[in-house]
């Protein structure tokens, strides 16, 4: 039976309860060397792609910005072209949203980037059905919820039409002419629908991947079964390796029912890693990372996030609170509130009563990613049992730390499973699409 290769992808650690940003040794989340240096070091580390996440409006809670949000938010395709420049082999991707953009836009960003990159640009789909963020646009948050999905797929298909009108040899070089551009071979768009009506050229040829490679997070059944018809690969926070596996199962079932190699849908979920010599030392370690994530405020904040209502006075190393969430409570912008918070503080205090947790412990068990913690050994013989036993095709890592933060992974553990026969040697091909074994 042949051996199942590992991919990897860095998330850049930015504005998230993840990011000990705090820390002392954590760096600038705005300096362009930070990038760099998290760009390079996952490239070192052969990775697949580093990945940026976006955020269109700062978060706030109870009235005032969210404080993990005041570091900035820098513009992606700005970041990732000029990572372009520096890097050579890794894929470039980042979340862009389809509810506030428009289709001929997105699709020359990208195509420029996919040139600018040499064939490895990969986008992020997402969408959005919240009015707080919209209000940072002209036109608001005017899609109700069951709208975005729709109003992404019509997104994606004329961003498509655009990536496919110039006919191969639209670009000629000639000894008489130089390079010009044979408008017969120039297609126009046209595309009538709900939420776009496009007539137009595009403004330059696809990039070397003809599109970029896409990438997709929604986990309701209408993001799965988009992420099955039109994701290269998909993100999940389905950590255990039973969740996993089902997940997995299920994402590939959804594409093989839509015609598609399911092989050809790669499957990604979000992990972190601490790394130590022995194993009660990386437990430790991982614990006080998780206290750093998770401060008292902290906590209280994220429980008052499900909750709805204002729990300032409740001690974060005490109890869960005796009072109901509210079911319509909206002390948080910005963030998606659970459907039936009712319901989520009935399954929390289930939880905090068979392990006797205060509410900080509770919200570090129930914010936690896929960790593994252990030595550098434990490590890649646990990433590589979960590729091998079809829980995923491999990890977004997610440091805690910016910059330095993929360092000791990449200087220890990527050796291990190279020895191992389970991560590539070297980069095979040059562009996103062959890293992850998608074909030219």
């Amino acid at each position: 039976m042949s051996r199942r290769p590992i991919h990897l992808a860095a998330h850049f650690p930015g504005v998230n309860n993840t990011t000990v940003w705090a820390d002392p040794d954590a760096g600038s989340q705005i300096e362009f060397d930070s990038f760099v240096h998290l760009a390079r070091t996952a490239e070192r580390g052969l990775f697949d792609f580093l990945f940026l996440a976006e955020g269109l409006r700062l978060r706030e809670h109870r009235g005032r910005i969210y404080d993990l949000d005041v570091v900035g938010r820098p513009d992606t395709f700005t970041v990732l072209a000029a990572l372009a420049a520096v890097t050579d082999r890794i894929g470039l991707t980042g979340t862009i949203n389809t509810t506030f953009n428009e289709p001929f836009e997105v699709a020359r960003q990208f195509a420029t980037l996919d040139h600018l990159s040499r064939g490895r640009a990969g986008w992020n789909i997402v969408t959005s059905s919240d009015a707080f963020t919209g209000a940072n646009f002209r036109r608001g948050g005017f899609l109700d919820h069951g709208d975005r999905y729709a109003r992404a797929e019509e997104f994606l298909a004329v961003a498509r039409k655009f990536w496919d009108s110039w006919a191969p040899g639209a670009v000629r070089a000639d000894v008489d002419h130089g390079v010009y551009v044979d408008p017969e071979r120039i297609g126009s768009i046209e595309y009538s629908g709900t939420h776009f009506d496009v007539r137009g050229f595009a403004a330059l040829p696809a990039g070397p991947q003809g599109h970029p490679v896409l990438l997709q997070a929604g986990d309701s059944p209408t993001g799965r079964a988009f992420a099955a018809r039109h994701a290269d690969a998909v993100f999940t926070l389905h950590a255990s390796l039973q969740e996993g596996q089902r997940y997995y199962a299920d994402m590939k079932g959804r594409a093989r029912s839509y015609g598609r190699d399911p092989h050809r849908l790669k499957v990604f979920p979000a992990a972190t890693v601490v790394i130590a010599d022995t194993a009660a030392e990386a437990q430790d370690k991982a614990w006080h990372i998780r206290r750093q994530q998770v401060s008292g405020a902290t906590a209280i904040a994220m429980l008052e996030q499900v909750w709805g209502r204002d729990l300032s006075g409740y001690d974060p190393d005490g109890p869960l609170p005796d009072v109901d969430p509210v079911a319509d409570g909206a002390i948080s912008q910005g963030r998606v509130r659970h459907a039936d918070p009712v319901a989520l503080a009935r399954r929390y205090r289930e939880l905090a009563e068979a392990d006797n947790l205060s509410i900080r412990e509770l919200v570090i068990a129930v914010t936690s990613r896929q960790q593994f913690a252990g030595t550098a050994a434990h490590i890649a013989d646990e990433m590589d049992r979960y590729v091998q036993a079809d829980a995923c095709d491999g990890f977004i890592l997610v440091p805690h730390l910016t910059p330095r933060g993929l360092d000791e992974f990449v200087d220890r553990v990527v050796p291990l499973l190279q020895e191992r026969g389970a991560f590539r040697a070297e980069y095979a091909g040059t562009t996103l699409r062959e890293h992850l074994g998608l074909g030219a």
